[in-house]
């Protein structure tokens, strides 16, 4: 198998990951501008034409700008509940709408097939118009994403202990939340139930609920103003190892960068390396 995952961006301003093989791949969210999306797969030598569908989370602008775009541009079927198709379709960001014909209902908990990959939706508890993780299994290799999550649910848990790859929200450092500049309504918001997971939460879930047969984490969608990759890398380490459990021993660990994309990560193939040498350059930026 020769399964590679990008993060195209991770933050507030932002959010789009692919995921695919040889031939093919699909898009999670699509919250940056078209152009870069182009760009970003360009000079790492996948076409654009080659994507088979975009698979939304939620329909926040930093999630969906250019979802509209893409599919009516490139032909690109969208994958998203009714709820947030209907979401999509009053987006201000969204200066283009998804057609009828490109437009694909999934239902939380059922799979959809494209190709190798199974996908199945779950929910998230977020503040959007209706919010979902997404569970991707191709062949023996599963990959769950959760972004924008309030607190974690018996659901999450119950896909989380399936992965092998984990994307992981750690938005924010509570102590730089505290005393930040937000006012405090939008802490409020950050912090509910239905806001966003904070680097302690991750981390003390992680170590409650630590799936034996995880092999990488990626943390995702750091705040600008209320997060540093390295206070949420430290964080879930720090977790981890408080349940034996040693970061580059028996787990891969890394902060997603916000605004700039990662390079490959071929899954199966050198993963080590190809690693080792990402962190060095990426980690704290």
């Amino acid at each position: 198998m020769n399964l590679k995952f990008i993060s195209l961006a991770s933050g507030s301003s932002g959010n789009c990951f692919y995921l695919g093989m040889s031939s093919y791949g699909i898009l999670i969210d699509s919250g940056i501008g078209i152009r870069m999306v182009r760009k970003i797969l360009r000079e790492r030598g996948i076409a654009i034409e080659s994507i088979m569908g975009i698979f939304v989370t939620h329909d926040h602008a930093d999630h969906v700008r250019s979802v509209g775009n893409l599919s009516e541009q490139f032909n690109i079927p969208v994958y998203a509940t009714e709820m947030v198709h209907r979401g999509m379709q009053k987006c201000y960001c969204m200066t283009k709408k998804v057609s009828p014909a490109n437009r694909r209902i999934i239902q939380k908990g059922e799979s959809v097939s494209i190709k190798d990959f199974s996908v199945t939706p779950f929910e998230i508890p977020h503040d959007g118009t209706d919010n979902v993780g997404y569970s991707i299994q191709c062949g023996d290799v599963n990959f769950c994403f959760i972004t924008d999550i309030g607190h974690i649910t018996p659901t999450v848990c119950e896909y989380v202990s399936l992965s092998h790859y984990l994307i992981l929200e750690a938005n924010y450092d509570e102590r730089m939340l505290a005393e930040g500049p937000y006012p405090p309504h939008l802490q409020a918001r950050i912090s509910g139930a239905c806001g966003h997971l904070s680097n302690r939460e991750a981390g003390e879930f992680l170590a409650t609920h630590y799936p034996p047969q995880v092999r990488q984490i990626w943390l995702c969608h750091l705040s600008k103003e209320n997060n540093k990759p390295h206070l949420a890398y430290h964080a879930v380490s720090a977790a981890l190892e408080s349940i034996g459990k040693k970061v580059d021993r028996d787990v891969r660990l890394m902060a997603l960068p916000r605004t700039s994309p990662t390079q490959i990560f071929e899954i199966g193939k050198d993963e080590n390396s190809l690693y080792g040498s990402y962190v060095q350059g990426r980690l704290f930026d």
